[in-house]
C-alpha cells in the first residue's frame, strides 16, 4: 500500500486523553505543531496527578472486574487479533494521524509504521495461549508449581520518533499478560495512538483498561511514574530520563522497569565486504533514516584502512541527494528535525565536535523547507573516542568516521564508555563475523545489515546506560509477568 498526498486541514485532531473508553477532552495548554512547515495544529490538555490517579485506579478496578486477567487466554488473543484486523481496516486515517505531527512522511507511515503496528499485534496476541507457569522437581509427596500473573497496571511513557509503533510495543505485551495501562504518549505526538487505543475497544478491550494521559514528562510522566498503583514501568527516550524514571520507582515502590533508553551505535566495515555500493546504502539509510532520531540510528562509522576511501566517495556522493518536503505529501522521503530546540542541539554539538578537531566531510546545513526544520546528512572524520560527536547521541543524521587497521581495534573503537544499544558488523568472513558478534557490548547485533525486520520475535533492548530489558520478543511479555511460588503436601 503506498500513501497518497492529503490535506492536514481536513483531519480532525483527537487533541484529548483517553480514559474510560471515550475521548476527555481538558483545557489546552501545550503546543503541538507540525514538524514540516512549523504550523500549530492545537494546544493539548496536560494531566496532572489527580487526572493520572483517575486513570490508573480506573485501569485497576477494571482490570479486576471485567475480568480480563482471568479470560481464558485465547479469548484474549481473538480481542488482539480483532483490535489488529482494525487497525488495517483504518490504515488510512491512522497513517494520516501519525504523519500530521510526528517526522515520519505519508509514504512511510502507510507503508511501514501502520502495517508494522498491525503485525507487532497479532504477534503478541499469539503468545496469549502460550505462556503460562511450570510444574517444579520437588520430593515425591509435595507438588511445586510456579505461576504467572499480572501485576495489575503497567504504567507506560512512550516517545515522539516513532509514536504508534512505540507506544503499541508497550501497550499490547502488557494487555496480552493480563494488566491494564495507563500510556503517556509524548507532547510532540499525541493523535495516533489516541486513535489505536478507541480501536481497542472496538476490538473488545473493556473500556477502561487501556487509558491514554496527555501531557509533559515532567508534569504526566512524573505522576504516572511515582503512582503506587502501578506495578512496572516502561519508558523509551533517553538515558538522563530514564535515570530519573528509576528513581522514581524505587521511591514509589520498589517496582521494576523496562528502559529502553539511548544509543551511539557503531557500524564496523571490513575491507572483505564484496559489494561496496551495497554498503554505502546500508550506512546511509543507518544514519539519515528519519533524519537520524531513531535510538538505533548507526552513528559511529568505524572502516578499515583499505576499504575507506573508495567506500566514503561512495557515502558522500549518496549523502547530498536529500530534499525539505511536506510530510503529507506522497513525494516526500526525508524527515524533519522534530522541534527547533532539537535542530539547535544537534546543530550545537556539530559546532562543537568541529572545534576539539573534528572535519566536515559534509558540513551540516538547514535545508531550505516551508517552515519546518529539515538538516542535511552531516558526515565527521578526524574524531577520536572524546569527541562530542561520538561521545554524545546527537539525535539526527550526523555519522563519524574513524579507521582501523586490524579486528581488535575496531573492537576497541567499537565501545562506548555509556551506550550499548545497537551495532552492525559489515564483512563476508563468517569467523571475523562471530567474533565481533561476541565481543561488542551491545543488546543488538546487525551482520551485513543494519536495522530491525519484521521478524518480532527478535527482541530488542541494550546494554549499560542504553537500558534495561527487552521490547518485542517473547521477553516483552514474559517482563509484564511476575511469579508466584506454590508448594503443596498432598496430605492436610
Amino acid at each position: 500500500m503506498t500513501g497518497t498526498t492529503f490535506d492536514p486541514r481536513q483531519m480532525v485532531l483527537p487533541n484529548s486523553h483517553f480514559i474510560d473508553g471515550r475521548l476527555l477532552a481538558g483545557e489546552g495548554v501545550i503546543p503541538v505543531h507540525a514538524p514540516s512547515d512549523g504550523r500549530l495544529l492545537c494546544n493539548l490538555p496536560e494531566a496532572g496527578f489527580d487526572l493520572v490517579d483517575y486513570a490508573v485506579r480506573l485501569a485497576q478496578d477494571v482490570q479486576v472486574r471485567s475480568g480480563w486477567a482471568r479470560a481464558a487466554p485465547r479469548e484474549r488473543g481473538r480481542v488482539l487479533r480483532r483490535w489488529a484486523d482494525l487497525v488495517e481496516e483504518n490504515a488510512v486515517e491512522l497513517a494520516r494521524l501519525e504523519t500530521l505531527c510526528s517526522t515520519r512522511p505519508i509514504s512511510e507511515t502507510t507503508a511501514w509504521d501502520v502495517p508494522f503496528t498491525a503485525e507487532g499485534i497479532r504477534f503478541f496476541a499469539e503468545y496469549s495461549d502460550k505462556l503460562g507457569g511450570e510444574v517444579a522437581a520437588t520430593q515425591s509427596d509435595l507438588l511445586g508449581m510456579v505461576l504467572a500473573e499480572p501485576y495489575g497496571v503497567i504504567g507506560a511513557i512512550a516517545p515522539w520518533n516513532f509514536p504508534l509503533v512505540m507506544g503499541s510495543w508497550k501497550v499490547v505485551p502488557a494487555l496480552v499478560a493480563g494488566n491494564g495501562v495507563v500510556l503517556k504518549p509524548s507532547e510532540m505526538t499525541p493523535f495516533s495512538i489516541i486513535r489505536l487505543a478507541e480501536l481497542a475497544v472496538e476490538a473488545g478491550v473493556p473500556a477502561g483498561l487501556f487509558n491514554i494521559v496527555q501531557g509533559t514528562g515532567p508534569i504526566t510522566g512524573n505522576a504516572l511514574s511515582r503512582h503506587s498503583g502501578c506495578g512496572k514501568l516502561t519508558f523509551t527516550g533517553s538515558t538522563r530520563t530514564g535515570i530519573e524514571i528509576m528513581k522514581a520507582a524505587a521511591e514509589s515502590g520498589p517496582k521494576p522497569v523496562t528502559l529502553e533508553l539511548g544509543g551511539k551505535s557503531p557500524q564496523i566495515v571490513f575491507d572483505d565486504i564484496r559489494s561496496i555500493d551495497a554498503v554505502a546504502d546500508r550506512i546511509l539509510r543507518a544514519f539519515t533514516g528519519n533524519a537520524g532520531q531513531v535510538c538505533v540510528s548507526g552513528s559511529r562509522l568505524i572502516v578499515q584502512r583499505g576499504v575507506h576511501d573508495a567506500l566514503m566517495e561512495k557515502i558522500v556522493v549518496r549523502a547530498q541527494n536529500f530534499a525539505a518536503g511536506a510530510l503529507e505529501d506522497a513525494a516526500t522521503r526525508y524527515s524533519p528535525i522534530i522541534s527547533e530546540r532539537q535542530a539547535n542541539s544537534i546543530e550545537t554539538g556539530v559546532q562543537i565536535s568541529v572545534r576539539e578537531g573534528a572535519s566536515a566531510l559534509i558540513p551540516l546545513k538547514r535545508l531550505e523547507s516551508s517552515g519546518g526544520v529539515f538538516l542535511s546528512p552531516c558526515i565527521l572524520s578526524d574524531v577520536t573516542s572524546q569527541t562530542t560527536a561520538v561521545k554524545d547521541e546527537l539525535f539526527g543524521p550526523v555519522l563519524t568516521v574513524q579507521i582501523f587497521d586490524e579486528e581488535d581495534e575496531a573492537l576497541s573503537l567499537a565501545s562506548h564508555a555509556t551506550y550499548g544499544l545497537a551495532a552492525g558488523v559489515h564483512t563476508s568472513d563468517l569467523g571475523r563475523a562471530m567474533r565481533s558478534v561476541r565481543n561488542l557490548k551491545a543488546g543488538t547485533v546487525w551482520v551485513n545489515r543494519y536495522g530491525r525486520s519484521s521478524d518480532f520475535v527478535i527482541p530488542t533492548g541494550g546494554y549499560g546506560g542504553s537500558g534495561i530489558g527487552k521490547d518485542l520478543g517473547r521477553q516483552a511479555v514474559e517482563a509484564n509477568l511476575r511469579h508466584k511460588s506454590v508448594l503443596m503436601a498432598f496430605e492436610g
